[in-house]
């Protein structure tokens, strides 16, 4: 599928559901998921930090648009599912900027059986599935929920 600044059409291949632990509300696969597989295209509001602080609650939701995108300064809320998926080292997808830089496209690096949990991995402000670190609740402050 090719992203563009016209038209994008692609649903997302989720769904929001309660995971059955601490970590409460998860997306997971509405039908079988094959690794290369676009999972979802999420808009994206992007926020320049440099105007003021942001509140907690969206700190711990925006993306590194600057690292992930090569911008300076610049933030990213991604809309639709993007900000639900919950962390997994290693993930199951990756995320990245689509061309146009105005959306987020997760992408499955595995496959992923239908009703099994979609994740992304937080600790890499590039989106790779896997990093050597996994500290990035303590970074922020946030005690991990298993």
């Amino acid at each position: 599928m090719t992203v563009s600044k016209e038209k994008i059409t692609q649903a997302s291949k989720g769904y929001l559901a309660d995971t059955g632990t601490a970590k409460g509300r998860g997306i997971f696969a509405a039908s079988d998921i094959q690794a290369g597989e676009i999972v979802e295209i999420c808009p994206v509001l992007k926020i320049d930090i440099s105007k003021g602080k942001l509140p907690a609650e969206l700190s711990l939701v925006v993306f590194h648009w600057d690292a992930l995108a090569g911008t300076t300064g610049i933030r990213a809320v991604a809309l639709g599912y993007g900000g639900l998926y919950n962390h997994g080292n290693p993930a199951n997808c990756r995320y990245s900027p689509s061309a146009c830089g105005g959306y987020l496209i997760v992408t499955a690096v595995k496959n992923i059986l239908e009703n099994n949990e979609i994740t992304i991995n937080y600790n890499d402000t590039r989106g790779a599935p896997e990093s050597s670190q996994d500290n990035w609740f303590e970074n922020v402050g946030v005690k991990a929920l298993d």
